[in-house]
């Protein structure tokens, strides 16, 4: 395990799928859920090289199936530490034989954590390393435990306010799989309580065009929360898992979406497949306020 500390926070990263599995301020706060098995049996896993599920697990790629399980198999390979100090460590993974079964595509992918003063920096890089095209999604999928702290109230304290306000296109899901060929409005003009009933078709996906969106989570009872800031993620997915009454929400940044209800299984034809020529490197990343 991996410990990153200044004196505001100090942040566990683990090298076994490059998982943030804590955030503890110096007040002792943790915001980070932590991965009780009888909701939800992991931390903050990162997603590649897809988000969601494919139909039946499988796709197709130059007239080859592959099978691929929900969100990928990097939140279940183990990374090496690249660069380390006492505020910053970036972790990567590339192809191997385990890999290839599945994805047929050499790639370096590159994660990076650093802590300055409240906020906690993410960095994501994909690089295509050969000379044909690499197709890849990436995301993130960090749960932050609600209440934060005992005296901060239950799951319907605790408040979602985005910037910019607006009303926002939603792209539902009719589980596992996207439709956005179906999207809804959801009115963000003003805070969205929590309530368990929000996610019973599952995750809350916002479609961002691209702009820069902050997510906040924060309570009606004291002033601690979380702000998630986000640069140029075309979607963001709001999570907790339902029928349970999970005491966690997930704020999840999303390059890539599920299949959708009418995909063909093709790779090349996924909606929202990021394409790399040979050579190039995809670029992006989050950060995460505490207060």
């Amino acid at each position: 395990m991996i410990t990153l500390k200044n004196r505001y926070l100090t942040v566990l990263v683990n090298e076994f799928g490059a998982e943030l599995t804590s955030v503890k301020s110096s007040d002792g706060t943790e915001y980070i859920w932590q991965a009780d098995p009888d909701y939800w049996g992991r931390h903050a896993p990162i997603l590649f090289p897809i988000v969601g599920r494919l139909k039946d697990n499988e796709y197709t790629y130059q007239g080859k199936q592959y099978e691929m399980t929900q969100h990928g198999f990097a939140r279940d390979q183990a990374f090496r530490i690249v660069d380390q100090t006492d505020s910053e460590v970036t972790l990567q993974l590339t192809q191997s034989a385990a890999t290839l079964v599945k994805y047929p595509f050499d790639f370096v992918l590159t994660v990076s954590f650093k802590i300055v003063d409240h906020e906690l920096r993410v960095s994501l890089s994909v690089k295509n390393p050969g000379s044909h095209d690499l197709l890849f999604s990436i995301g993130a999928h960090p749960g932050f435990n609600v209440p934060l702290q005992s005296n901060d109230g239950g799951f319907g304290d605790y408040f979602v306010r985005v910037a910019p306000k607006q009303i926002y296109r939603r792209i539902p899901l009719k589980p596992p799989y996207s439709d956005p060929n179906d999207p809804k409005e959801l009115d963000l003009t003003k805070p969205l309580t929590l309530d368990h009933e929000l996610f019973n078709s599952d995750a809350l996906v916002l479609s961002l065009n691209g702009q820069q969106t902050t997510v906040m989570l924060s309570n009606t009872l004291d002033d601690h929360g979380i702000a998630l800031s986000l640069k140029d993620a075309p979607y963001v997915g709001i999570w907790s898992p339902y029928p349970k009454q999970a005491p966690f929400v997930c704020i999840e940044p999303w390059w890539g979406l599920a299949d959708t209800t009418d995909a063909t299984g093709q790779l090349v034809d996924k909606f929202a497949i990021n394409r790399l020529t040979g050579g190039q490197t995809f670029n992006s990343g989050y950060q995460i306020s505490f207060f």
